[in-house]
Order: structure tokens, then sequence, then C-alpha cells
């Protein structure tokens, strides 16, 4: 293969034309030579407070009666956690990360068991569960696993969030911080090394203030080759990545009481996906030799593959103004452009059936696979938030503001078989050669609608959507003088408006299909406005116990499916949700124990019926489509169902320091969920004409929500008089848990992921001193999946293809070097 990755050494030049390396990383301070676990303990060797900003303020963790978990920069760094991505292995309780359908540069987001149910990566269709960095929101799935740079903090915020964090927050947030000039320099320079020809390359640099100007700069490439090898010549691996981009930030501080903080950021994301397997026999015609039942190395067979190519860039403008003692007035401007192109050839398990035509004109054949899926993605967003956060004399506090924010947004997707078994179990791979670019019954209304990323097969599906979303939000606490200022009441409200319309060009590669039997696109335009309250009531117990319990809503916004036959738009689904909590820390804070039970109802969610592609009559009956023969794709309608769901689960988390140096975390979460059942709106074509209802209610599987989960972990830090040596070492174990919402096709669940121990660790050597400059050394080795553990983290069973999915990745090891000044 022949690689298209840019060297650490070509970037690190380019970037130094400007002073200074630089790459797409989330801007650090200066700090010690390794942010280790002794950051959890103060200097008594007591836990160490906890800074969080989830009510838009920073705050106590202990303090702040909702339930969050908080990854520090210590945990990144011992986790190796260099993208979103590597939050799957299930080290943030409650929360659970995926790439969609294997599909790298695309992550599922669950918290609670809710956030996804179908298919979020469509232009019409969002996510559950917002993220935001630095107070922005992104709004696609897209891009999200785009390498994390230095951050404060990841603040997951458990259930709905509708009140302060808005639309999309059904389920929860995830709030990403990261730090900011501090006008001092500081210069942290990391390299490293491991296997499947890894390497990392972090840059960060904070400059002395300089006539109120403060400019920090942060650069960051990470790559690793495939996991797993494609034996085709010239085609890329499975598994692989490589991530690089830079962000400045440039802060002014004319006065103690304002500053004007604006960050540029570049990324640029380079991905292949995973590997699907098929690891059982199905009733299609495979040879043995295409199963693998244990994670590969290498394919079965090799297959066609290149990398999956992101851009992102964003501009943000921060202003914070203390217009008085108790009041500060804050203005969060921001402007981000999205690309990703699409080459997903997974494996040959999800594409195997037996067929004796010969779709998009390959040679007859026996037994299809290797289904490449191609597509071509656009976003802009633009957002503007202002916030006025203060205090009413000793008793109150609050915080409001307003937002208005913009999204556009355009894909288009093609898929087709690039490869078959024959009768004699020969393995061919054949591309189309010729072909109607947009369909292959001669409609071609729409030949300049998009820009294919193939050009001999038709385009399965293209659409363009528009998202404008205004919302006004108010939240306060009042603290009164009774029981010695040891109530919090809380009470919020979020009032929203969004407007969504969109246009779909194309679907199976034909020009949508009008009730009048007509082909031309077919758009839509709905308008919903929603109001979210939350009422809150925390009690001190003690100094140190605080219990609580709050009531909140939050919601996901309606849209449209743009694999559907009529794009018609489907409304918002909701969680109403009640939770009870306390917060705690004994033994002179040497033991931190925060415990959350929920339960809530999960209203109009949003479910997908699929059925075989039909058209309409021109007196508006449903017929087989004129030429349907060359299409078995089926398409796809969201509803809301009328029953509701529900959500309930158990949250624990403990935090012990039983003497200087060491730290124990544990977890564990129970989580509940049950979809509400809806019966298939879709009609079945009759072998007479016309068509039948099927009225028997489906039910519905709660996606990537393990019933039981558990992490751990460990950090030890022992000074010598030199250098200080530190250790950590942490697991994770679930249940299991599904990856799609729709039984399969024999009427049965589809099968749990497999269940598994995942374990990392990190050890180093910090402190070295490095002379007069006063700069210091660690080294470091880190592993992830120490003992090379093997499960399907999502497994899927159809009667044809028996069992197939995608393993946990294999056992990762690397070093590192890190100098700071």
């Amino acid at each position: 293969m022949v690689s298209k990755r840019v060297s650490a050494r070509h970037l690190l030049c380019a970037t130094a034309m400007f002073g200074l390396a630089a790459l797409p990383a989330y801007a650090a301070d200066p700090v010690p030579a390794d942010p280790a676990p002794a950051q959890e303990q103060d200097a008594s060797g007591a836990l160490a407070e906890i800074v969080v900003t989830a009510q838009k303020r920073e705050e106590n963790l202990q303090k702040t009666p909702i339930s969050i978990s908080v990854m520090k920069p210590a945990d990144i760094q011992n986790r190796h956690i260099q993208s979103l991505l590597d939050l799957q292995d299930g080290s943030i309780p409650s929360l659970r990360v995926l790439p969609f359908s294997g599909r790298n540069f695309s992550l599922v987001l669950n918290i609670r068991g809710v956030g996804v149910l179908g298919d979020s990566n469509q232009p019409a269709r969002d996510p559950g569960v917002g993220v935001y960095i630095d107070g922005v929101y992104l709004g696609r799935p897209q891009g999200l696993n785009g390498a994390l740079y230095d951050l404060e903090s990841i603040e997951v915020l458990k259930g709905p969030q509708g009140t302060l964090f808005g639309r999309n927050t059904e389920g929860g947030a995830l709030n990403i911080v990261t730090k900011k000039p501090t006008g001092k320099f500081g210069l942290s320079v990391t390299a490293g090394a491991g296997n499947y020809g890894s390497y990392e390359t972090e840059v960060h640099a904070d400059l002395p203030e300089w006539h109120n100007f403060s400019l920090k700069v942060d650069g960051l490439i990470t790559s690793r080759g495939g996991t797993v090898k494609n034996t085709m010549p010239g085609q890329a691996d499975f598994n692989g990545y490589d991530r690089r981009g830079a962000r400045m930030q440039l802060k002014w501080q004319p006065s103690p009481d304002f500053n004007a903080l604006y960050a540029y950021d570049n990324i640029y994301d380079s991905t292949t996906v995973g590997y699907e397997q098929r690891v059982s026999v199905g009733t299609a015609f495979v040879p043995a030799a295409a199963l693998q039942p244990k994670r590969a190395d290498t394919v079965a067979y090799g297959i066609p593959l290149q990398d999956s190519i992101g851009h992102q860039n964003g501009h943000t403008l921060t202003m914070t103004w203390n217009a008085a003692s108790h009041l500060t007035l804050k203005s969060i401007s921001s402007y981000r452009e999205l690309t990703q192109s699409q080459y997903d050839g997974g494996g040959m398990a999800g594409g195997n059936y037996v067929t004796t035509a010969a779709p998009n004109g390959l040679a007859q054949h026996d037994n299809t696979s290797d289904r490449y899926s191609l597509a071509n993605f656009q976003q802009y967003q633009y957002s503007q938030e202002l916030q006025a956060i203060g205090d009413i004399g000793d008793h109150l506090k609050f915080v409001i503001g307003g937002l208005a924010y913009h999204e556009h947004v355009r894909d288009q997707a093609q898929a087709f078989n690039t490869g078959y078994f024959n009768s004699a179990g020969q393995w061919i791979v054949e591309f189309p050669q010729t072909g109607n670019l947009m369909n292959l019954n001669g409609q071609t209304a729409v030949t300049n609608a998009v820009d294919p990323l193939f050009p001999y097969v038709g385009v399965d599906r293209a659409s363009i959507a528009k998202t404008t979303s205004y919302g006004i939000f108010g939240q306060a606490t009042w603290n009164p003088a009774l029981l010695e200022d040891r109530l919090h009441l809380t009470g919020g409200l979020r009032w929203t408006d969004d407007k969504k319309s969109g246009t779909l060009l194309i679907t199976n590669n034909f020009a949508p299909v009008n009730s009048n039997g007509t082909f031309a696109p077919i758009s839509f335009k709905s308008e919903w406005k929603r109001v979210d309250p939350m009422v809150n009531l925390a009690v001190d117990l003690s100094r140190d116990i605080q219990a609580y319990g709050k009531w909140s809503t939050g919601y996901k916004s309606g849209g449209a499916n743009s694999r559907s036959l009529n794009y018609r738009a489907f409304d918002p689904e909701s969680v109403s949700m009640f939770e009870v909590g306390f917060k705690s820390e004994f033994l002179d804070h040497h033991v931190r124990l925060n415990v959350a039970g929920y339960t809530g109802v999960y209203k109009d969610q949003q479910v997908d019926f699929s059925v075989p592609y039909f058209c309409f009559s021109g007196t508006g009956a449903v017929i087989a489509c004129p030429g349907a023969a060359v299409t078995t794709r089926t398409t796809t309608n969201t509803y809301n169902t009328p029953k509701h769901g529900k959500v309930s689960g158990v949250e624990t988390e403990l935090t012990l320091a039983p003497f200087r140096g060491l730290t124990l975390n544990g977890s564990y979460t129970y989580a509940y969920i049950r979809v509400g059942a809806a019966v298939d709106p879709f009609c079945e074509l009759l072998a007479g004409g016309g068509c039948a209802i099927d009225l028997t209610p489906r039910a519905q599987q709660a996606v990537l929500t393990p019933k039981h989960s558990l992490s751990g972990q460990i950090d030890y830090e022992y000074p010598l008089p030199d250098v200080t040596l530190r250790g950590h070492i942490d697991g994770a174990w679930d249940s299991g848990s599904y990856n799609s919402s729709t039984p399969n096709a024999v009427g049965v669940p589809n099968p749990l992921s497999q269940s598994g121990v995942v374990i990392n660790t990190r050890l180093s050597v910090g402190d070295i001193d490095l002379g007069a400059s006063g700069a210091k050394l660690t080294l470091s080795f880190w592993v992830r999946n120490l003992f090379n553990e093997q499960h399907l983290v999502a497994r899927t069973y159809t009667a044809g293809t028996g069992y197939y999915g995608y393993f946990n990745d294999p056992r990762t090891f690397g070093g590192q070097a890190n100098i700071r000044f």
C-alpha cells in the first residue's frame, strides 16, 4: 500500500514557519513534568477538589447536585486517550461510544441508554447526546473522532440537559473544556512510537503576555497503521488512522474585568473502517475459508478500500466582562465547517446474498459480497450565545441567556458490490465499468444534483437539510437563610424554537416519487416549539454530604429520513426524568462516594421501518416501480412510537486515597430501558396488486445499553530523590448490548455484543532534571488492552449471513518521551 499520510517531520517543518509547531489539539497550561495521578490528591494526601462548569459557572463537583463524571488530564494521559473513540472501552460510567457501522470517523454516543435508535449521520437527523467544546455545540457525529488537544477536562453530564444546553441533549451532554493561554511561558513537547507502525508528536507552547495579549499554540500528530491487513495490492489496511491539525488561541485582556479569547483550529482526520467479520455459517453460499470466528489480523479475501478523509476548521470568539462585582456577561460566537468522505468496504459479512442477477453491470455470479459504501458529506454551522451569570445578595445565584444556531448540511451516498464468489468458491473482484450515473431505469432529471465519488453506478440517496434554532433559558438557585444555608432550591426553564427544512434529491438511484406518480425532488419543512423545565432540591446533610432530588426534561430534534420514499417529517422525541442522589466525602476527604438513581419516561421515540422500494400510480395507488428489477434495496421511514418507553438505573462512583500517592477508583452502573412498541406503517405489496399493513405492534431494542457495567483504576506515585515513579492500571467490563434497534428478519432480537474485560496500563519515570534550563523529562510506556482480550463489540445475525460483527481493538502499546519547560 502506498501511504498518503504526511510524516511528523513534514508537518512540524511546516508549522515551524509560524515560529512554533502546531497541530489539532486543545491547548495546555504549563504543568509539572507528568500530569499524573497525584493531581487527585492535595498536599496532605486527601482527595483534591474537582472543578466543573456544568452549570455555566465554575463549581466544586461535590457541591453540584447533578450526576457528573469527570475525566481529568491525568486520566486522559494514563489511558492514552487520543480521541473520543478511545472511550468505547467503557471507562466513563453510563457513557457508551461506538463507531457507526465500523466507520471510525462517525461516533454513536449514548448516555443512560438514551441518544440514538437510528442513523443520526443523515443531514436531517440529529443525535441525542450533545457534544460541546468550550461552549460550542458540534452539530454532527461525523468528525467526533478528531484528535483531542490538551484538555482541562471532559465532563459527562448525565440525564436530560434541556434547560442549560438545549436541543439534542435528552440523554445528556459532553462538556469538553480546553486549557487557555496563561500569559506565562510554558512549552511541552512529546514524541512517541508504538506497534502497528504508530507514532505521535505533540507540541504545546504558551507564550508570555505582551501588551495585554497572550498566545497559545498547540499541535498534534497521531498516526497508526491498520490492525487488519488487506491482502489486495495497493489498497489500505483496516482500522488505521492519521490525525493532525493545529489550534491557536489569542487572548486580549486590556483590564482585569474584560477579556476576549479568539480560537482557531484546523483538523485533518484520515481513517479506514473497522473490519466486519463473518464468524458463523449462514444459508447464503460462502466458502468456509471466509469464516473468521476469532479476531483476524488479515482479511479472508482482499477487497478495495481507501482512507475516509475528514477536514474541520472553526473560529470561536469568547468575550467575558465582569460588569459588576456580582455580574458576569459572556458572549460565545462561532463558525465551523466540516467535510467528510466515506469509503466503507467494511468486510464481506453484511453484503452477502445469493443471486443469479448481475447488479451494476457485473458478470453473472452466484454470491455477491463486499458492499462498498461511498458517501460525501458537507456541513457548516454558526452560532451565537449570550449569557448573564450573577448573584443577588448572599442567597440567590442565576444564569440567563439566549442562543441562535444555524446549520446547513448536504450529503450523497452510493453503494455497490465489488466482488463475488463463483460456484467454485473463487473470490472475484470486479468494478462496474458502465452505468447511468443517477439510476438504472432512465430517470435522469437530477443529473446535476450531486458530485458522486464513483462514476459508473447510481446514487443511492442525496439530500440537503437546514436547521435554524433559537433558545432562551434561565436558571436560578435560592439558598434561604434558614437551616444555616443548607437548603438549595434550583429552578430552570428553556424555550426553544426549531425550524428544519430539506430536499430529498435522490432515493435508491431514482428521483423521489411524488404521490401523483411523477419523479421529482421532494421537500419538507417543519417547525417545533418546546419548553424544557428543571427543578432541583439539594440539602447539605453535613459539610461533606449532600443529598438531592431533580426532575428535568430534554429532547432530540425532529427531522426527516433521507432513505425514505416520501421524506415525511417526524417529530422530536423526549425524556422526562426524576433523579435522586447523594454526594459524600468521608475520613477527612480520603473517601468519596457519589450515588445516583433515576427513572423516567421516554416519549415519541424515533424508530425506523423499512420495506422494499415501491412507487405510486397516477391515481395514488401503490405499485411496483418501473424498472424495479434493477434494485432490491429497501427504503426507510422514521416514525414516532405512540407508546411511551421507560428509562431507569443506578450509578455509583467510589474514590479512595488510603495514603499519599495511592488513589483507587471504581464505578458500577445498572441501566434498564424499554422502547415503546410500534406498528409498521408501511404496507407490503401483494402479488395480485395493492398492499396490506401488518397491524401487529413490533418491539424495538434499546441500542448500546448494557444492563450492567463496571470500571476501575489504580494510580500510584512514588517520589525518589531525583525522579518520580508513577503507575496506572484501569479496566472495564459490561454485560453486552444491542447494536440495532430493529429485531432481525426471523422475528427475534439481534444478539447482544459479547462481554470482555479490557485492561489498560501506563508506567512512567518523571521529573528527570535536564539541568539549568529547568526542563523536566518524563519517559513512559503504555499498553491498551494489556491481555489482548477479544470480543465482538457489535454483533448481528441473519439467516443468510449467520453471525457477523466487529471485534474490539487488539493490544496496542508504545513509548513516549515528554519534555516540559
